[in-house]
């Protein structure tokens, strides 16, 4: 964006230099043949007085001295003839060979017809008619070399390159100020969305130098930032008051359901345990709800050894289920990925879970760890049931759970969790149906790139 908005800057300030560069061109190279001009026709005015006294007189003496000097001080070649076009004196100049002459002897002034350019070659001809009182009685030819008239405008067009080219690039750093002034803003509000992505929800834009449109975008983005944080504030106040307010009185149940269990007859211990098992689900349900609702199950994204932390949980695993085959494969070395540890660990916790619950006891779970590309990637896979094809993009929505397996304990909301942890780390999970049954899930986490 900050390369197209320089473009429709610098575009037309680009044009109108070279517009004018050109019209100063045009105007340099003619200025310089005037100046040369009228130089020579002044040189001719005033020759043409001694030309007409040689006419007059027939003693070309006269005026031959005059056109020697000026040919021998200035370089410039002359010739004067008379009524007839015949020479009368002659400097350098072979005044046949021009063809100006026919004008002036007809009484025509010299007139600046064409401009000479820096790579024209002929000379500058200045034929002035020479009048003995209203009658021409001949005519003063000169010519000039143009080499140094057209050293001139080379010189003249070599200051004007430089110094387009340099106000081209100062063209070039005003259109580049002026676009970072004018996207000031819009950088702010985008690093101001990152930082409130990543939950710096007290993040604001200070107030900005751009133009005042981006300025009012800047003040609504603070003002819905405002009000976001402030509806953040309240669901986190809710759910610390619904923790408090849900929590003792459960606990006060589980607590008096202990107590029942130990003074009911014998026959109703199945109805006890039926019961014990309904607030445990409970308390599952409102743990579950919390970590939802908060949003906030995330610390701050760092680096961490996924392998390692796979395999610190794989421990915990094995010890809630020793009958069960855990297999943790992965490749050697560490392999660094973003994430909270905590997040992870959660989802990963969640997945192992699911394989545990709905995988028969004998059959073992498998637990892969590898790099894919910019992400690393934890499979689980177990050789439970598995679902239906048409009802595997349900499984992470919440409170769904599958009729195959409402008789297996859970609330429908762990897959839900886990992903929501991951993709607040920019990660995310994917399940698939793999050959031979069961499931996969594919806990993807961001590779962790070392600044240095």
């Amino acid at each position: 964006m900050r390369a197209r908005l320089m473009a429709l800057i610098y575009v037309p300030i680009a044009l109108i230099l070279l517009l004018l560069g050109m019209f100063y061109v045009v105007s340099i190279t003619r200025a310089h043949h005037q100046e040369v001009f009228l130089d020579r026709l002044r040189d001719a005015a005033y020759l043409s007085i001694t030309a007409r006294q040689s006419i007059l007189t027939d003693d070309p003496t006269l005026v031959q001295i005059d056109l020697d000097r000026y040919h021998e001080l200035y370089g410039v070649r002359a010739a004067v003839v008379d009524q007839a076009g015949d020479p009368v004196a002659v400097a350098g100049l072979d005044v046949r060979e021009v063809p100006e002459r026919a004008a002036a002897l007809a009484g025509h002034r010299a007139e600046l017809t064409t401009d000479v350019w820096p790579w024209d070659t002929d000379d500058i001809v200045v034929a002035e008619p020479v009048f003995d009182g209203g009658d021409v009685v001949g005519a003063l030819v000169t010519s000039s070399d143009t080499a140094q008239v057209r050293r001139g405008i080379w010189y003249s067009w070599a200051i004007l390159i430089a110094g387009g080219v340099v106000t081209a690039l100062l063209a070039l750093l005003v259109a580049d100020r002026t676009a970072g002034w004018v996207l000031r803003p819009v950088r702010a509000v985008d690093r101001a969305m990152e930082q409130m992505g990543s939950g710096r929800l007290d993040e604001r834009i200070p107030a900005s130098t751009g133009p005042p449109e981006l300025r009012q975008v800047v003040e609504r983005f603070n003002e819905m930032a405002e009000r976001v944080e402030h509806l953040m504030r309240r669901q986190q106040e809710f759910v610390a008051n619904a923790s408090h307010e849900l929590r003792n009185p459960l606990s006060a149940l589980m607590l008096r359901i202990e107590a029942l269990a130990l003074s009911v007859p014998a026959d109703s211990t199945a109805e006890v345990e039926h019961v014990r098992a309904e607030a445990e689900h409970m308390a599952q349900i409102l743990d579950a709800l919390l970590l939802l609702a908060e949003d906030a199950a995330t610390g701050p994204v760092q680096p961490l050894d996924v392998v390692d932390l796979v395999e610190r949980h794989a421990d915990g695993w094995r010890l809630l289920d020793p009958a069960r085959e855990f297999t943790v494969r992965s490749a050697p070395g560490a392999l660094w990925g973003a994430a909270d540890p905590t997040a992870l660990g959660a989802a990963l916790d969640t997945i192992v879970d699911n394989a545990l619950k709905f995988s028969p006891a004998a059959t073992p779970v498998e637990v892969e760890v590898r790099a894919d590309g910019r992400m690393v990637e934890v499979t689980v896979r177990d050789h439970g049931p598995g679902v239906p094809a048409d009802q595997l993009d349900r499984l992470t929505d919440r409170f769904w759970r599958s009729p195959g397996h409402s008789a297996v304990r859970g609330s429908g909301l762990g897959l839900a969790i886990a992903s929501e942890l991951l993709a607040s780390a920019g990660g995310g999970l994917r399940l698939e149906l793999p050959d031979g049954g069961g499931l996969r899930a594919h806990l993807l986490v961001p590779s962790w790139e070392d600044p240095a």
